[in-house]
């Protein structure tokens, strides 16, 4: 982990990965517009590695999220885009045959999937469909995620011996960043279906690994680097696929999110933007009497008490030498004194 690593040298994060998969939202763009320099960055990394768009957004298609990008000004064809509905295709493949009905809660990205493979499309539940897909699009409201309900319960449900039809979710992100702020998203949205039916669909998309399966095998990478605004679903996937990971403070999680993280949700490297990919990461080194030294800020855990010794930057390497003394520590973190100042 580049966190913890003693190393005399600082190359960047992008030393020895063949393989860039960005997330969308939160990390390119908020709303239509790109984040500051996310474009250049990424045109930058695709000069000499390939970069893959991965996304949990389910209501445009591989090639509608193309022309968004490229109208931002990147380097980018459909072929790069992976999407969550790309992912629950390999989870519908393994559930029903070959042309059955399909439910839809949702969109473009998800009808366009099944068509490109020969299934049928309904959002009728009366049509007697053979699974539900359901992910995210603003236009769903109640009538869609209630039709929903009446196809899973059709033929089982929460009291019935049998479980009903397949229901694959692309995703379960709770909340997504739109230009206006946070928004709910279509974890929020599965959780009212699953209140209906009682029980859980298979989820496709980040965290789950079925998406980065489907990045490793599409770019042929074998040392990616995923890059992501959420713990919860970029980099706890990235680390449950056996991927490095990056997060970056122009989204969804900040300070307070990273010092809290858990084991699971911790990524190898903290960028403030994604200028980050090609500047040298700082070595994060043990210091005399304890704590841990990156750059010129020192940060210790002194009991309960996480201890500034010096604040260097008072930025990004103070992030940095405070999440991994708090990390290495093993304490959790409402077990602990936080200065104020680390999050704020």
């Amino acid at each position: 982990m580049a966190l913890f690593g003693r190393r005399t040298e600082a190359p960047t994060p992008l030393d020895g990965v063949d393989a860039v998969f960005a997330d969308l939202d939160g990390v390119v763009y908020a709303g239509r517009g790109a984040i500051p320099y996310a474009v250049e960055s990424l045109n930058r990394t695709k000069r000499e590695r390939a970069v893959g768009y991965i996304t949990n957004n389910a209501s445009r298609s591989d090639a509608s999220v193309a022309g968004h990008l490229a109208e931002l000004g990147l380097d980018v064809v459909p072929e790069d885009v992976v999407t969550s509905p790309q992912a629950a295709m390999l989870l519908l493949e393994q559930q029903v045959a070959p042309g059955s009905l399909v439910f839809v809660v949702g969109g473009e990205g998800i009808v366009t999937e099944l068509e490109k493979r020969g299934y049928g499309v309904t959002r009728a539940a009366d049509d007697g469909p053979d699974a539900v897909v359901q992910g995210f699009d603003p236009s769903v409201g109640w009538r869609e995620l209630a039709e929903a309900s009446f196809a899973l319960n059709a033929n089982g449900g929460a009291d019935a011996a049998t479980p009903g039809i397949p229901w694959i979710a692309t995703n379960m992100d709770w909340t997504i960043p739109v230009a206006r702020g946070v928004a709910p998203g279509n974890g929020t949205l599965v959780s009212a279906v699953h209140t209906a039916v009682g029980r859980f669909p298979v989820v496709a998309g980040k965290p789950e690994t079925p998406i980065f399966e489907e990045a490793r095998r599409r770019f042929g990478a074998e040392r990616p680097l995923v890059v992501g605004d959420r713990l919860d679903t970029d980099i706890l996937g990235a680390n449950r696929a056996g991927m490095h990971s990056a997060v970056v403070l122009t989204g969804i999680d900040r300070a307070k999110q990273l010092l809290a993280a858990d084991a699971k949700s911790r990524p190898d490297f903290i960028l403030g933007d994604l200028r980050g990919l090609h500047e040298p990461y700082p070595v994060t080194e043990p210091i005399r009497g304890g704590g841990v030294k990156v750059g010129d800020a020192r940060v210790r855990i002194d009991g309960n008490r996480v201890d500034i010794v010096s604040d260097g930057d008072g930025g990004l390497d103070l992030l940095r030498a405070a999440c991994a003394a708090i990390w290495q520590a093993g304490i959790a973190i409402h077990a602990l004194d936080v200065p104020t100042r680390l999050y704020a």
